[in-house]
């Protein structure tokens, strides 16, 4: 792990050795009380009973004062002992604990503000491997929890709390039916069925391996589901959003309309046109924005992009008369520009969306079904709709083994930037970033030809190594 055990999105590490069960019980403990003293839990589960009806035991519950944890996680193998680690933690802490089972990442964070939940936790690492898992906690309202919670959570490790006894400790209900909950929600905020749309849908061997199948069907969708059969160790393994080549070869021998893939806790999505072409989230937000603007939908006309967005996308926004803000990477970031500025579309090119009219964070399943309604429509094939932007060809060099700090208080380094800029002009840029996790310097360059782009790139690279090792 590193230093600070909080990272943009949660805290992970390879299960059993840097997340163990010890540790995730720990910060679930120091997180019920962290936020108890703040008043996070404050008028909690007394007023859950009606909300709760459907969840069965869980509704003898809510009567009794404590506050409610919402609990869910990925198919890893490791989600099991660390599911049982964090729910005693809060037991133990006086929450009582809805374990919802495998769900995706939106699901559980729409599901603590539909149950009107005190606090929500998911346990994933997405997009890595099996062995990699993680902890994240989720605030009233199904919102990520601000920076200085976790900050304090993590400085308050290891505390000697005072626990509840005998009736103060919570309890502890199965609610794996909400699901259904989830998908209904979805369905509601389509603009139109997606009757005679053929989709392969790619769940990663992860949390949407079912979710995901059954609300395409329920949208009306034909669907076949590739990378649905979990078996824990399988999770992005050759399928989801990281591994398309399948989903590619799929779509195409199935003569299929459109595939769309998730990533390991479906809150990105990535599609692919009939052709086998990939569509990113940088072309999917563009053909979301362009319908929101034409419906007036789009807040302010304006998208919310991260710096890592191809220069493509904003020119193709601006074509079109619409604003980008742009933020550092990462859609926690995107979150916190649209929440401030009061805006409703933005994401990331890793195929992050989000969607604040109708999720609190990031939704791939969401995602989908608003991509493939606007195929059903519009009645033009998604490489059509893709079309409306034209991504530049981007380079991107890791430079490891470096001092980041150099890179700012470099001349040569800055004198190189500008020499690419100027050979670049209008028709590209350059990008300069250094790791937040790791001693390595990310070169970007965009150009209007791959050549060139390489070109750039591999010398901007040269004098990184050069200036700041």
């Amino acid at each position: 792990m590193t230093a600070r055990l909080f990272g943009t999105d949660g805290v992970r590490g390879v299960a059993g050795r840097d997340l163990t069960a010890e540790l995730a019980m720990e910060l679930s403990v120091a997180a019920a009380h962290v936020l108890g003293d703040a008043g996070a839990f404050a008028g909690s589960a007394g007023d859950m009973a009606d909300d709760m009806a459907g969840v069965g035991a869980a509704g003898s519950a809510a009567g009794r004062g404590r506050p409610v944890a919402v609990v869910g996680r990925d198919p890893r193998a490791s989600g099991e002992f660390l599911e049982a680690a964090v729910v005693a933690g809060l037991a133990s802490s006086g929450v009582d604990v809805l374990r919802l089972g495998v769900l995706p990442t939106p699901a559980v964070a729409y599901l603590t503000a539909a149950l009107g939940a005190d606090l929500g936790v998911m346990l994933s690492a997405s997009h890595n491997p099996a062995p990699d898992n993680g902890i994240k906690f989720l605030a009233k309202g199904g919102y990520k929890l601000p920076d200085t919670v976790e900050n304090e959570i993590e400085e308050r490790l290891g505390e000697r709390w005072e626990r509840p006894a005998g009736s103060g400790v919570g309890r502890v209900h199965e609610a794996y039916g909400e699901a259904d909950r989830y998908i209904a929600h979805l369905l509601t905020t389509l603009p139109v069925r997606l009757e005679g749309i053929n989709v392969i849908v790619d769940c990663a061997n992860g949390a949407a391996h079912t979710v995901a199948p059954e609300a395409l069907v329920r949208a009306g969708a034909t669907v076949e589901a590739i990378g649905a059969r979990p078996d824990g160790l399988n999770i992005n393994a050759g399928y989801g959003s990281t591994h398309l080549d399948r989903l590619q070869q799929v779509v195409v021998s199935r003569g299929a309309d459109l595939g769309v893939a998730y990533d390991g806790d479906a809150d990105r999505c990535l599609a692919v046109t009939h052709e086998g072409e990939i569509v990113d989230g940088d072309q999917i937000m563009a053909i979301l924005a362009l319908a929101m603007h034409a419906k007036k939908e789009l807040v302010k006309d304006t998208v919310v992009a991260t710096v890592m967005s191809n220069l493509g996308f904003k020119i193709a926004m601006r074509g079109a008369g619409l604003n980008v803000i742009e933020t550092a990477v990462g859609d926690r970031y995107v979150l916190e520009a649209m929440k401030a500025g009061g805006y409703n579309l933005g994401g990331e090119q890793s195929g992050h969306v989000l969607l604040l009219d109708h999720a609190t964070t990031g939704d791939g399943l969401l995602t989908s079904l608003h991509l493939i309604a606007e195929v059903a429509r519009q009645g033009r094939s998604l490489a059509e709709l893709a079309s409306v932007m034209t991504r530049l060809p981007q380079v991107l060099i890791n430079v490891k083994g470096v001092d980041k700090a150099k890179a700012a208080a470099s001349p040569d380094l800055a004198a190189a930037i500008g020499r690419a800029e100027a050979e670049l002009g209008e028709t590209g840029r350059v990008l300069i970033r250094p790791s937040g996790t790791e001693p390595m310097i990310r070169v970007m360059v965009e150009a209007s030809s791959e050549i060139m782009a390489h070109e750039i790139a591999e010398r901007l690279a040269e004098t990184v190594r050069a200036t700041c090792s």
